[in-house]
């Protein structure tokens, strides 16, 4: 035997004991009843609004402030300046710069808790906000709440009129998550609250001085931006001087949506932002905290707090159908695991099906319910890269029906070809919601107001329909692998949206070419295999910074163990499984995979809104790997 076989043999056996150890760790983490949840983090920012929530609901008396969850806000305090950096400000994502937004809500919850401006940490953080601009550089939402406190001039904050609501479907032409969070919000600002803050408490030192708090105008004199800022003082002035009684409509129409989607979910969207600000909209309606609605909005707001060994922190939401698909998957796909030991989670799966009309209705009214959402609970919002994960999933989970597994499938396979949108690609939520406009609106500025297709669901939804019969030939196909085609950057990868970034859109992207029967000889699937290739690291693995979507291009980090396996996955899938980049990819991860069979992860991974939100999935650093091994191993026909 050669020097090489030999090798490649070993490598062989070395990759089917990791797997075996990764898929034995997997199957430990499982939850009783066949599903899997683990930890979903971000930044400080979540823990900076909870002390600002807890202001708003327990306002102080004078210079004092002490509310009954002030043990809570201790811990908040503490889970804040752990995340301090060397330079006084506070990052968006681990081993990122200082960011504005997140510096100034530390510094605002860190000082109306407390803590001393003369405290030098405190002296770093402000020294580091007016580095960067001061408290007028703060995104638009910072603003909006601070303004609610009289810290931020209501003049110079967008408008955002309850009105909305009265005009058709406008509404569902923004993005899920944006008008969950906005038609909340809309309440609370048609009431123009002035809450109290202590006596004498100010964020004046903050301020950048010469720096005007006004919008920043679009240098074009007829731009969309300035056309929206022209429109908002209009807003400003019907605020003064418009219908009441219209108002009133508004507002009746915007709560009643806002709590009709807290039905069937746990909580409106299940999402930390919209939670909060409906608990604040139901306190300026003058809702008894003890009345049902109000009780109900708090249980779910507080149930994403974590206050155990694990350390304070809050989840901006739970993400248990999606962990559940990705390992399950993976765990099939290595086919080391007993044939029926899946069959619990593929019932809880079943069972989580969507059989309730949700916003995605308004654009396609007449497609029967199906899909899958992300949570444990929230029948309005299905979303097309869960549902495409869990029919992966279900490939390999075979439930205790099995005729009525297959009837789920089909129902949800004709969902996902329902939700294709016109350019061929599918996005998250929604259907053709890519209305441009939208996005020079002045609160648009958390850069997540549409939901347009993007290559990453686009290759998965891709590889879930091929896997469930649905034949090469169909249109639906053929059009998601032109959008593949036409989307492909100048450099041979794709864009990300839901995960960091280029190397994530570019590994599914391969993937679901490659289930469309693409060639590999073809050009475009070598020029990103030749791609990734180039950007592996020194150690043999693959990281990217969530700093590439500042760059708007890939931005190198150290290697982690989900970006490896993202990379060697979209290697193979391009046809390339006997290069010495996938070997080394393979060797990185069997290296790095401690003896319980678990990998460790320091970097954020997952995207929420790029540039301004980025998450970590405590549980790619284990399902990605098992993937990337099985993936190698079926590769090598092993």
């Amino acid at each position: 035997m050669s020097p090489s076989l030999q090798i490649a043999d070993e490598l062989l056996v070395q990759s089917a004991q990791s797997a075996k150890l990764a898929v034995d760790a997997l199957l430990r983490m499982r939850r009783e009843d066949g599903y899997w949840w683990a930890d979903l983090t971000a930044d400080s920012t979540l823990e900076s609004d909870y002390i600002l929530l807890q202001l708003w609901m327990f306002p102080p008396q004078g210079k004092e402030w002490n509310p009954p969850t002030r043990p809570l806000i201790e811990k908040a305090v503490q889970s804040i300046l752990r995340r301090q950096l060397p330079d006084g400000g506070f990052h968006i994502y681990p081993r990122g710069p200082s960011e504005i937004s997140a510096s100034v809500k530390a510094y605002f919850s860190l000082k109306v808790a407390g803590v001393p401006v003369e405290d030098p940490r405190m002296q770093r953080l402000r020294e580091r906000i007016l580095a960067l601009g001061g408290l007028q550089r703060v995104n638009s939402y910072v603003k909006i709440n601070l303004s609610l406190f009289g810290l931020y001039p209501r003049e110079h904050v967008p408008s955002i009129p309850p009105e909305i609501m009265l005009l058709g479907n406008l509404i569902y032409e923004m993005s899920s998550w944006t008008r969950a969070i906005v038609i909340p919000l809309s309440v609370v600002h048609a009431a123009n609250p002035m809450s109290p803050v202590p006596e004498g408490f100010h964020l004046d030192e903050i301020h950048a001085p010469g720096v005007s708090f006004a919008f920043a105008r679009s240098p074009r004199l007829v731009s969309g931006k300035n056309v929206f800022l022209a429109i908002d003082k209009l807003l400003k002035l019907w605020e003064k001087y418009g219908s009441k009684k219209l108002r009133r409509k508004a507002v009746q129409k915007a709560i009643a949506w806002s709590l009709e989607r807290t039905h069937h979910s746990h909580g409106i969207a299940a999402i930390y932002p919209p939670m909060m600000y409906l608990i604040m909209a139901l306190d300026v309606l003058g809702v008894p905290r003890n009345h049902p609605d109000h009780v109900e909005a708090q249980r779910q707001f507080d149930n994403l707090m974590v206050d155990d060994g694990r350390g304070f922190f809050f989840q901006p939401c739970f993400s248990p159908v999606w962990d559940t698909a990705i390992a399950a998957f993976a765990v099939g796909e290595t086919q080391m695991a007993p044939v029926d030991s899946l069959k619990t989670t593929a019932d809880w799966l079943l069972d989580k099906e969507v059989r309730l009309p949700g916003d995605w209705c308004v654009k396609r009214p007449n497609v029967e319910p199906s899909g899958w959402y992300f949570e444990f609970a929230n029948e309005f919002y299905p979303d097309i890269d869960d549902t495409a994960m869990v029919l992966l999933a279900l490939k390999h989970a075979r439930a205790a029906s099995i005729p009525r597994q297959q009837t789920v499938i089909d129902r949800a396979v004709k969902w996902l070809l329902a939700m294709q949108s016109k350019d061929g690609g599918w996005a998250a939520f929604d259907a053709d919601n890519n209305w441009q406009v939208l996005a020079d609106v002045p609160f648009a500025d958390h850069n997540a107001m549409l939901d347009p297709t993007c290559p990453d669901i686009t290759g998965r939804v891709l590889e879930a329909l091929m896997e469930h019969g649905v034949p090469r030939s169909d249109a639906a196909i053929r059009r998601g692998v032109e959008y593949l085609r036409r989307t492909q950057e100048a450099d041979g990868s794709w864009y990300g949206r839901w995960g960091v970034d280029y190397i994530y859109g570019t590994f599914l992207a391969l993937r679901g070419l490659r289930a469309a029967g693409e060639s590999d000889r073809e050009a475009h699937i070598l020029r990103a295999g030749e791609w990734l290739r180039s950007i592996q690291n020194a150690d043999g693995g693959w990281g990217e910074s969530c700093a590439s979507y500042d760059n708007d291009t890939f931005s190198p980090a150290p290697s982690t163990p989900s970006q490896t396996a993202w990379a060697v996955t979209g290697l193979i899938a391009s046809g390339d499984v006997n290069s010495q980049s996938v070997r080394k990819g393979i060797e990185f991860l069997i290296e790095t995979q401690k003896a319980d069979g678990t990998w460790d992860e320091l970097l954020a991974t997952g995207t929420g809104f790029p540039r301004v939100f980025y998450l970590m999935y405590h549980l790619y650093r284990n399902s990605f790997p098992t993937l990337a091994l099985a993936a190698f191993l079926n590769g090598k026909g092993a």
